[in-house]
């Protein structure tokens, strides 16, 4: 099973690629990758119904009970099929169904295979949770598929409220599967959790609610899942999406995700009160509802929809019924009703295909025309209302039987309504067939525009199978009765006839009901016209969208009033209270024995980490009160170091300087001071504020530790380091193997920062060009070439007495450069001390970061001490030579780091997988090299060698949007000095020349022609 979904997920890659290269025709080999899913699954038959279920466990991180764990019993057996194998009859019809210069229909392909995967994934798993995360996979693949045409705003409405509202009702199934793992008796093993209820054993011990409250919540995802009322408005408005998408998520694979949750957790919980109440009330009220919407509409594809959200009410009455009978009728109407309402919306697909339309009232005289669609239709529809011997009236037929043999009130009732609802069914299926393919007066007759014979494949061979499945009831049986026999009760039979009887009347009752429902159809339209209906429930969901914007606008107007000292003396008073009041409240006590320190250096570091605490706070001026946080930093750093944590104090000392390299970066583009008002009057609360909030922390840390009464976790860290870890060094060992998971998050969220603040940064696009000094040398030969013609851009490529050209942009008179992109800085920002230091420390700081790399893991350092390191040699170079110098000392974007960095984490946190170890487990290398003898390899390595990257990749954004872009758009605005100053600035800014090289050239522009010269 999990190669067959590794299969779902390259050939989701890689299906934009090949749909790109060979066009629609590549969705006949796409066809494959589900039907190789279906036909894996019938391989299995015999296995199954032996009750040797094929299995696979491959341990994930067990902690969080995230195993991939798959089972193939009866009912994933059956599920699988369906998938699979309507999946593959989608795609073949997409092959011809889209036209050859449809858009996105790569990314259409890519994402209808991963919903593929996702839903194979979905009903094959034995894990509870990971059964959420495959739920969640299909929400968001569905959510993309249906807004497809993104550009139509019916489109994007669509998918938002199908993702909203089944994403609410999958946030309720977790939270239900959590309980009910959790529980006495629990288990995250579906299989395991079934039968612990079937016989009595979950929640022996629990409060009598939990388990009703986590049966309530997981229904609640499952009826949302598959549009059960009040849930069941987004369904027809998903009907904005492609015929195929509807054909599939919608009759085969989506909804059924709700009914398959339903099938799979009757058995052992169908017993529970809030079970029947729910299930027959959501179930019942969608039957009748679905099919009494579906008489009055003219689309057919929502006529289809309506009808689909009543057959769903149905289905999941019989199989969340608890009853071994009328289970049994409920998984075979589960795999009719793939076939028939696949078949039909692809039919629905293919007269708006061939004529333009689908509205009913448009349409005549198809029949003659399309008589194999038409046919194909009549079969379907016949399966879908009953009509002997398709697969619809045998299921349906056994449903009744089972009910009749029951004979209690309840099940009266459940049939009178189950009864109702069919002979709607029949009526609109007669009238979608009558209002799609028979002729009416008055109408004209569409011309059809395309005929294809691929097109019609899919919906004959699904009629036809809801045909030869009806003709072979005991097959059917044979393959379902082994799970209907997991539900209590005395087991039922699928067949053609069973006898009159109450079961053979009900259905004649159903079958003249329904035909004069049709015939009636006028009248029936009339009557829903004249009476009152109530509010919709698609208008109720969209009146408290609009009550949920309108009170979040209110809050945040409230709340949020621009001022950030408030927003932190809020979060500051708000933790005061809470935490310290808590504290206080629970009689906490101060513990006996208190060191104040361990040496008096520590006392005198800490009395200067006050003191510019508290100038910082009283500074007005925005530098000052940076540098006095940077004091602050490198004390806390000092006192790191005077406690024995090297590591953490380099880390400090390289977060706290780049840090304040970044301040200074932004305060280029701030005031000088803070405020133009006096501070006297309100600094003082605020002093006395931070004051108070760092005596409740230093209160609840001192509590905290003396509270302690079991064994600290640290104790162990140096032992499991070096025995699972493999290193000496214990904050590296943490941060690449015990704690990597953690470390894992962390890198991922410097990603994706770095890119929301150059995103806020740039104004050209982020991947554009590297400002570098050839750039700028460019720039100057084109005005060169301009202003004094080609002689005078020669003169420019070579310096005075030298016969070779220059590298970069040479100030005249100068013959040697420290760094390469030096000259490009104006004289009064240029320092030759600065630039001999950077040019002697750089390549001593880019070693020393590659040996913090290398020995962190037994030594101080580690990838993130170590991309510091290097970071700051790029801050250096900046600061030394510019924004040009930038793109001499790192001509890469800071993308291509972070991306890559992580991408090598990641990569290095799966390769485990592959030799059976777990996700992040590290592993030992030892070998001998000639010169450097025996070396000690951990594969943690490859994961810190990302974390280096990120790192560097982070201050690389830093300076490329906070440094060389805001230089670039101070510069063009005219709010800073540009790099190189004009000599003549009236006669460079000139009209012809580019805008991006006017503030380029500088002192280099030859001097201005002779008057009266021409240019």
């Amino acid at each position: 099973m999990l190669e067959l979904l590794m299969i779902h997920a390259v050939a989701a890659i890689v299906a934009p690629a090949v749909v790109g290269r060979f066009g629609r025709r590549a969705f006949l080999a796409l066809a494959l990758v589900p039907g190789a899913a279906a036909v894996w699954a019938a391989m299995q038959t015999p296995a199954v119904l032996a009750g040797n279920f094929p299995t696979q466990a491959v341990s994930w991180v067990p902690s969080l009970h995230l195993d991939l764990v798959f089972r193939l019993d009866v009912l994933s057996w059956l599920m699988v099929l369906v998938v699979g194998g309507v999946g593959a009859l989608v795609l073949v019809y997409c092959a011809a169904y889209f036209s050859a210069s449809a858009t996105a229909l790569g990314r259409f392909a890519g994402v209808f295979v991963a919903f593929a995967g996702a839903m194979l994934g979905l009903v094959a798993t034995d894990s509870s949770i990971m059964l959420y995360v495959f739920w969640e996979l299909t929400t968001v693949f569905s959510f993309l598929l249906i807004g497809h045409y993104h550009e139509r705003q019916s489109s994007r409405r669509a998918a938002m409220q199908a993702i909203i509202v089944t994403t609410v009702g999958g946030l309720a199934m977790l939270a239900g599967l959590v309980i009910l793992g959790e529980v006495d008796g629990g288990s995250y093993r579906l299989s395991e959790l079934v039968a612990a209820a079937s016989a009595g054993q979950v929640g022996a011990g629990a409060p009598p609610a939990l388990v009703p409250t986590a049966i309530a919540l997981v229904l609640l995802g499952a009826l949302g899942k598959s549009a059960q009322v009040p849930f069941h408005f987004w369904l027809p408005a998903a009907m904005a999406a492609p015929t195929p998408v509807s054909a599939y998520l919608h009759a085969a694979a989506m909804v059924k995700a709700g009914v398959y949750l339903v099938a799979r957790f009757a058995p052992g919980f169908a017993d529970v009160p809030v079970w029947q109440v729910l299930v027959l009330i959501a179930g019942l009220g969608s039957l009748l509802l679905g099919g009494y919407r579906s008489l009055r509409q003219h689309d057919l594809k929502l006529l289809l929809a309506f009808g689909t959200v009543s057959q769903l009410g149905l289905i999941i009455v019989l199989v969340g019924y608890g009853d071994s009978a009328v289970a049994l009728a409920g998984l075979a109407m589960l795999a009719a009703h793939a076939m028939f309402k696949a078949c039909l919306f692809l039919v629905v697909g293919i007269i708006d295909w061939s004529v333009g339309t689908r509205d009913l009232r448009e349409l005549s005289g198809l029949g003659r025309r399309m008589p194999v669609a038409a046919v194909a239709a009549g079969l379907a529809v016949a399966s879908m209302a009953g009509i002997p011997p398709l697969a619809g009236y045998v299921a349906k037929e056994a449903a009744f039987e089972g009910l009749v043999h029951r004979g209690g009130a309840l099940d009266v009732v459940v049939l009178v309504a189950i009864a109702v609802g069919s002979a709607f069914t029949l009526a609109y299926g007669l009238r979608f067939w009558w209002g799609a393919f028979a002729d009416k007066a008055g109408v004209a007759v569409p011309a059809s525009q395309r005929t294809s014979r691929l097109i019609m494949a899919s919906p004959v061979v699904l009629a036809a199978g809801g045909l030869v499945v009806g003709l072979a009831p005991a097959t059917t049986e044979r393959f379902l009765a082994p799970y209907a026999a997991a539900y209590p009760g005395e087991a039922g039979h699928l067949t053609l006839w069973g006898g009159f009887g109450a079961a053979s009347f009900t259905t004649v009752l159903v079958i003249v009901t329904g035909v004069a429902l049709f015939l009636g159809r006028s009248r029936v339209e009339r009557f829903q016209d004249s009476i009152w209906e109530p509010r919709g429930a698609d208008q109720v969901y969209r009146a408290i969208l609009r009550g949920l914007d309108n009170l979040s606008a209110d809050v945040t107007a409230l709340t949020q009033r621009g001022s950030l000292p408030a927003y932190l003396a809020i979060i500051s008073m708000t933790m005061v209270a809470l935490a310290g009041g808590t504290a206080l409240a629970l009689g906490d006590s101060w513990p006996e024995r208190l060191r104040p320190w361990d040496r008096p250096m520590q006392a005198f570091v800490a009395v200067i980490i006050v003191v510019a605490a508290v100038l910082a706070a009283r500074a007005r001026r925005r530098l000052k009160a940076v540098v006095l946080l940077g004091v602050v930093g490198y004390g806390v750093a000092l006192l790191f170091e005077l406690h024995g944590a090297p590591d953490l104090a380099l880390t400090q000392v390289l977060v706290e300087t780049v840090t304040l390299v970044v301040f200074v970066l932004v305060l280029r583009r701030l005031p000088a001071y803070f405020s133009n008002r006096p501070l006297a009057a309100s600094r003082w609360w605020r002093a006395i504020l931070g004051g108070i909030v760092g005596i409740t922390v230093a209160m609840l840390g001192v509590l905290a530790a003396g509270a302690r009464i079991h064994v600290p976790v640290s104790v162990d860290f140096p032992r499991e380091a070096f025995e699972f870890g493999y290193g000496k060094n214990i904050v590296n060992v943490t941060l690449v193997d015990i704690r990597a998971w953690d470390t894992m998050g962390e890198i991922s969220v410097v990603v994706v920062a770095a890119t929301g603040v150059a995103s806020l940064i740039f104004l050209r696009a982020r991947t554009g060009m590297i400002d570098r000094t050839r750039h700028l040398a460019e720039a100057v030969q084109r005005h060169s070439v301009w202003y004094n013609g080609p002689d005078a851009a020669a003169r420019l490529r070579r310096p005075p007495g030298s016969e070779t050209p220059a590298r970069g942009v040479r100030v005249p008179g100068r013959n040697r450069t420290w760094l390469s992109a030096g000259a490009t800085l104006s004289p009064q920002r240029r320092s030759v001390i600065f630039e001999i230091g950077t040019r002697l420390v750089f390549q001593s700081m880019l070693v020393f970061s590659l040996f913090l790399l290398f020995s962190g893991h037994n030594a101080p350092g580690g990838g993130f001490a170590a991309g510091l390191v290097a970071g700051v040699a790029l801050i250096v170079r900046y600061l030394a030579g510019g924004r040009y110098e930038l793109g001499e000392a790192a001509p890469i974007h800071p993308g291509v780091l972070l991306g890559g960095g992580l991408f090598l984490s990641a990569g290095a946190g799966l390769v485990p997988l592959l030799v059976g170890g777990t996700v992040l487990q590290s592993t030992i290398f030892d070998f001998h090299l000639p010169v450097f003898g025996g070396v000690h390899l951990a594969t943690a390595l490859f994961f810190d060698i990302g974390v280096y990257l990120v790192v560097i990749g982070l201050v690389l954004d830093i300076l490329r949007s906070l440094g060389a872009e805001v230089d670039r758009q101070g510069e063009l605005e005219g709010k800073q000095a540009p790099e190189i100053a004009f000599d003549d600035p009236a006669r460079v800014l000139d009209d012809a020349l580019p805008a991006e090289d006017r503030r380029a050239v500088a002192a280099v522009v030859p001097a201005p022609p002779p008057e009266g010269a021409g240019r």
